[in-house]
Order: C-alpha cells, then sequence, then structure tokens
C-alpha cells in the first residue's frame, strides 16, 4: 500500500470509529471508556495528519543511504517500516472496533486499552521522525552517523532519559517484529520483569528463575504494569544483572532442554589452550616465522578456553595430543547410535566462530545449537572462542585471547580435524566486531589473514553517536540504549577500579558464580598499550575529545531536570516517562580506538581484509554500523557483501529454531560461510595453510 492511500485509510477508519461510537454513546453501558476511546482516535488522526509528511520525506531520499540499488537498508528506511507496522495495527484494530463496537460482547474498556496503547506508540514514533530530520538535515550526503561530537550523547540521549517507552513493551510489544516471535518476545520481557523483581532476593540465579516463575502471572494479565516494570529495569538495574539474566541459558537446566532439540554431533568438547609462545609463518615470506605471544592484557599470560564441534569425527580430533587440552562436555562425545565409528579424514576447512553477548555475557554454550547445525550442513569442524568477559575483563583482554586461539588453530589445525587451507572468521554482534579486529590485528602481525569473515548484525562503532537505526534502542526490547551503553562501558572499562587476576576469570567457571555471587567494583580498564595502536592523529583528536568534556570520564542525565529539545513543533512533545533514570554515557579514546570501532579505523588496517560478508537485520539498533562499514569496504574497493533480512530482532542467529524466518536467516549465514570456502583458490605463497 503506498503511503498516501495508507494514511488516507488510517483517516477514514479513524473517522468511521468515531462515527461508532458517537451514535451508540447513548445506548453504552460505559460511557467514560468511550469518551476515551474517542479521544484516542482524534488523536491518532492528529498524529497521522503530522506523520504523513515526514515518512514522504524521508520516503524521497532514504535510496541515498542504501549500499546500492540491490540492497535496500538503512536506519532511515527501518524508521518508516516501523511507523507502517504500527499503523497498520491501528488500521486492523480500528476496522475490528468500527464493526463491532455496537455489539453484546463488545469490550469497549479492552479495546480503549489496545488502541491507547498503539496510539502512544504512534505519539513516541513521531517524536523518532523528528529527531531523525535533524539527523538527515545536519549530516553529509550518504552518511549515517552524526559527525558533531556528542550528537547522541547530547540529543538523543536526553531524549531517552525522559520519553515514555513502557508502551513499547505492553500491549504493543514486538509489533514490529515476524508475528512468529511475539509469543518469544513476551516470554523474554515477562521473564526479565519477573527476574528483575526478584533480583538480589536469592543467593543464585535458579533461585531467582525459580521465585519468578511464581511472580510472573501478573505481568501476563497486566500489560501496562508489565511495560512500566521493563521500562525501569532497563534504565536503572546494573550491568551484574544483565549478565546474570543473559547467562540463565547457559544453566545446566535450560541448556538440556534446547540440546534435544539441537543437532546432533560426535564432538562436542571444551578445550583449555595453554598459555605459551606460538610461532607462524609470515605471510609475505613463509622462510621467515615470527612468534605469537599469548594473552596477557591486565593481569598476564593466561589460557584460553573453546569448544570444538564436530558432526562427524575426524582425524585428529580422537589424538592423545588433544584429549589431554579437553574435557568432554555432554553426552555427545560418546558418538551415538547411527553415527559411523571410523575416522573421517581432515577437512580443507575451518570454521573459527566468535560468539556474541555485548561483550558482557554468554559463551559458545549459548550458541552451540546454531553451531552443531551448522557443523552438519557445513561439514566442517567448528571452533569457538570461549573469551574472557567484561567488565571483569576490558579491552583489550577478548581480542588478545581471539586473536592467540586464532593462531593456535592455524598452528594445530590438524588436531581439529582440518587443514586448514580455507579458514573462515564467523561471529554474531560483539563476536562479529572480533571476526574484523582480529583479521586487522592478523595483518599487522604479519601472518595469515582468514579466507573470509562472515559477520552477523556486527557491532562496528562503539561510541555514542547518533544514527537513524540507533534511535531504535528507544523501542526495542532486546537492544534498549542504556543496556546498550552499559555493554560499551563495560567493554571500554570506563567505569572499572581494579583487574580481576587471571586465575579468578575462567569464562565458564564464572557463568556458575554469576549465579551464586553478584559481583561489584569491577576493573578500571583503560590500559597504555592500547595507545599504541592510534596514529597521531588520532590520539591527538581523542585527547582532544576528552578535554573538551572534562576530567570525568562519563556524563550522567537525569530526568530531574531535563532540557528542551528545539526539534519539536510548539503544539508537540512527546509522551514523558514517569520512572526517573540516569545513563552514564561512555566517553573515553577508547572507543574510537579502530580495534574497538572498526568502523573507525584507518584505511591501511581495513585494505587488506578478506571478503567480508555481512548479515543485517533491517530492525536492528546497529544496522547503520553495517551498512556504513559495507560502503567504507566498497568504496576502497575491497570484496563485501551486504544482506538485510526483514521483519527480525538483533540476535536472531540464537533463535535460529524459534520460527522460519529466523531460520531462513541462518541459512544466509551458511550460504556465505560457504562461499568463502568455495571461493577461487589462491596463489600458494599467499594461501599459506595451516601448520602440521
Amino acid at each position: 500500500m503506498d503511503h498516501k492511500d495508507e494514511f488516507a485509510a488510517l483517516q477514514m477508519v479513524c473517522s468511521d470509529v468515531i462515527s461508532a461510537l458517537n451514535g451508540s454513546r447513548n445506548n453504552s453501558s460505559n460511557a467514560d471508556a468511550t469518551d476515551r476511546l474517542l479521544g484516542v482516535m482524534r488523536q491518532i488522526q492528529e498524529h497521522g495528519r503530522a506523520v504523513e509528511p515526514l515518512i514522504a520525506g524521508f520516503t524521497a531520499v532514504y535510496h541515498h543511504f542504501d549500499l546500492d540499488a540491490q540492497t535496500p537498508g538503512n536506519g532511515y528506511r527501518t524508521l518508516v517500516k516501523v511507523v507502517h507496522s504500527c499503523i497498520i495495527h491501528i488500521l486492523q484494530k480500528a476496522c475490528y472496533i468500527a464493526s463491532n463496537c455496537t455489539g453484546a460482547f463488545f469490550r469497549m474498556d479492552h479495546n480503549m486499552a489496545e488502541m491507547d496503547a498503539y496510539c502512544s506508540a504512534l505519539c513516541q514514533l513521531r517524536a523518532l521522525l523528528y529527531l531523525a530530520q535533524v539527523l538527515l538535515n545536519d549530516n553529509a550526503h550518504g552518511q549515517l552517523y552524526s559527525q558533531e561530537e556528542g550528537g547522541l550523547s547530547e540529543r538523543f540521549v536526553r531524549e531517552y532519559t525522559s520519553m515514555h517507552k513502557a508502551c513499547f513493551y505492553g500491549r504493543c510489544l514486538g509489533f514490529q517484529f515476524s508475528p512468529s516471535l511475539r509469543p518469544f518476545l513476551q516470554t523474554v520481557v515477562i521473564s526479565m520483569v519477573s527476574f528483575g523483581e526478584n533480583y538480589k532476593k536469592q543467593q543464585t540465579g535458579l533461585g531467582i528463575a525459580a521465585l519468578s516463575f511464581f511472580t510472573s502471572g501478573k505481568y501476563v494479565v497486566d500489560p501496562e504494569l508489565r511495560g512500566t516494570e521493563f521500562e525501569r529495569i532497563t534504565q536503572n538495574l546494573d550491568m551484574q544483572f544483565w549478565k546474570t539474566f543473559w547467562n540463565l541459558t547457559e544453566t545446566e537446566l535450560l541448556s538440556s532442554l534446547t540440546r534435544i532439540a539441537s543437532t546432533v554431533v560426535q564432538v562436542n568438547v571444551i578445550l583449555t589452550i595453554p598459555a605459551v609462545s606460538l610461532s607462524l609463518p609470515l605471510a609475505s615470506d613463509p622462510s621467515f616465522s615470527v612468534s605469537m605471544n599469548p594473552p596477557v592484557a591486565h593481569w598476564g599470560p593466561g589460557p584460553v578456553k573453546v569448544r570444538l564441534i564436530s558432526h562427524t569425527l575426524r582425524q585428529g580430533q580422537d589424538s592423545a595430543e588433544l584429549l589431554a587440552l579437553s574435557r568432554p562436555e555432554g553426552p555427545q562425545l560418546s558418538l551415538p547410535g547411527g553415527f559411523s565409528r571410523q575416522t573421517a579424514p581432515l577437512s580443507p576447512c575451518l570454521l573459527v566462530h566468535f560468539h556474541g553477548g555485548g561483550f558482557v555475557a554468554q559463551t559458545s554454550k549459548s550458541h552451540e545449537n546454531y553451531l552443531k547445525s551448522w557443523s552438519k550442513d557445513l561439514n566442517v569442524p567448528i571452533l569457538s572462542v570461549d573469551y574472557s568477559l567484561a567488565p571483569e575483563a576490558p579491552f583489550p583482554r577478548a581480542l588478545e585471547e581471539c586473536f592467540y586461539a586464532y593462531c593456535w588453530a592455524l598452528k594445530n589445525c590438524h588436531l581439529l580435524g582440518s587443514t586448514a587451507e580455507r579458514v573462515c572468521l564467523v561471529g554474531d554482534s560483539a563476536g562479529g566486531n572480533l571476526c574484523i579486529t582480529v583479521s586487522m590485528r592478523a595483518m599487522s602481525h604479519g601472518v595469515r589473514v582468514p579466507d573470509g569473515i562472515v559477520a552477523a548484525y556486527p557491532a562496528t562503532l562503539l561510541t555514542t553517536d547518533a544514527s537513524p537505526s540507533r534511535l531504535l534502542t528507544l523501542i526495542d526490547p532486546l537492544l534498549p540504549l542504556s543496556v546498550l551503553y552499559k555493554c560499551i562501558d563495560a567493554y571500554a572499562g570506563t567505569s572499572c577500579q581494579s583487574v580481576q587476576p587471571s586465575q579468578q576469570l575462567d569464562t565458564l567457571a564464572a557463568l556458575g558464580q554469576d549465579t551464586v555471587k553478584l559481583l561489584t567494583n569491577f576493573a578500571q580498564g583503560v590500559t597504555n598499550w592500547f595507545h599504541t595502536l592510534l596514529d597521531p592523529k588520532a590520539a591527538s583528536s581523542s585527547s582532544s575529545t576528552t578535554s573538551s568534556n572534562g576530567p570525568s570520564p562519563s556524563k550522567s542525565h537525569s530526568v530531574e531536570k531535563p532540557q528542551e529539545v528545539k526539534e519539536y513543533p510548539d503544539n508537540f512533545e512527546p509522551l514523558r516517562s514517569r520512572c526517573l533514570v540516569d545513563i552514564r554515557t561512555p566517553c573515553t579514546p577508547i572507543m574510537k580506538n579502530p580495534f574497538v570501532s572498526p568502523l573507525l579505523a584507518p584505511d591501511s588496517l581495513l585494505k587488506g581484509l578478506p571478503p567480508v560478508h555481512i548479515v543485517a537485520s533491517a530492525l536492528d539498533a546497529l544496522l547503520d554500523d553495517s551498512v556504513m562499514l559495507a560502503k567504507k569496504l566498497r568504496n576502497m574497493n575491497q570484496p563485501v557483501t551486504l544482506t538485510v533480512v526483514e521483519d527480525l530482532p538483533h540476535g536472531f542467529l540464537s533463535l535460529f529454531q524459534l520460527s522460519k524466518e529466523t531460520q531462513e536467516a541462518s541459512d544466509i549465514c551458511v550460504k556465505r560461510i560457504r562461499e568463502v570456502f568455495q571461493q577461487e583458490e589462491l596463489p600458494a605463497h599467499q594461501r599459506q595453510p595451516g601448520l602440521n
């Protein structure tokens, strides 16, 4: 439906509802609800008249921000899409009301509450369109991120702290996503608010979960209460709450339930890579070698844990050398019936995986379901890295561990069941960031870079810059702005005070400890060595940014003294929240480090990247990260592809078993990985296989 026809239909159906309600008003037993619904319909008409020219303006220009004509996708398109989804829901509900409001079984209170929720959502979306209009006017042609200092920090964050958001987490929850995912999103939000209500009441995460089960009923029957509580939780609870909640999927009870429906594999084992120096040949001249040191940031050398997954038992995977590094996990290692007991030959391909979780939560265990499926579909072994998590282990510890694991895999590929003639790095969200930065580090150290990168919804700009897709953090139940900032703050280490020693940072053990003891007072993560990664211009720019923002590493914004935003028309003001919030805006030079925000990397670091395949979601707050990185690489004549899937949230790979749409998105990733493995052979001096 053309947007003009859509808005004309909105005005018409609202008029139909108003006429129908006025006609039955004298016979109504609930005159108060009828009057309120009449007022809501008139407000929807007003919002519709104001929003239509905004949508028309964005529709006329948003194609200029796409990667190309074959890849439509950017934050401006997404905002238009979200408004369209909201209006479609209003049209459907309004048509029902107009046809049934005189019926004996019509529930006036319920339908009034439903329509009021979508009216509130449309009002807030209108506010986002005004803010996006400012970005459109201020930014350069084709530029999605604000170029002014403190753009998002000074404008959108100020609005986020005071704008009403509960309507997006109650009756309107997930309206923008695929209908098949809405029951899951409702379950997640109800679980989260129940978990938050009982947070710190029990000693264990499992105990909190059990108590939450008995308190969740009220959030099922009362969507408004659910939305209000979710808004409170997302804005005010600390990072440790989110770590604990996200890591509930790591508990043996929940992981065993998901394992029932997952693909059965012959090898699923945790390996501990010892902290010893490795010798790898130089990519430019294999007759020379370079020494790769184990990760040392913050607390010195330490081992790295990885998970080896293989659908078929291959040569080397049952060797004494590998078993010396391993401890089995789950019954998969017992070689279930129906599998051949013979050992398959080495695969020419190897997949190295870095999991998502905002740098602060989860391990390979949270992601093994789709990895098992990929191992079967691709018929390759997969090595997934369990890197140390922030805020206990801020940047650059995770990067060091992932790079070291990559180097170890090249050196010991024969133990993993592969000759590593073809190596692909794959990761989602934070893991996508690590895929790119590990490849950049391989170039800077002169060792072999992978043959390709497949990054799903990667986080490539860990700054507070504004973009139209990041405006979605105001309505996203999986990635609210305050939570995104907590993750950035934790990885950058801006709020840390001391560093945890390495013996306390066993990644898998720490996840169990998260549900037993909630930790506070985390490490100061700004280390001296990262300055060597910045060129002098970047360093001076960062220092000037720090001085201009004052000595404090972060800024606080409170709704107690909201500052007026001048971008709104005189006759409009978005709904304001009753929930006070204090968002700390990360502000440190580390955020502009190219190994933290690869979108800001100089051409010299990006020029040698292998083919990069990005799979993004149109409804993801990080969509513009993917679009701008793809544009930057293409402008450098670097091989890059961008696929934008529709109607799915951030983190869709972890949901691949829930719907047809998420399965199809996972299949796109598999297709891109297969392209990396099947691409034309390089000359031998460039290929440099793994060492036996």
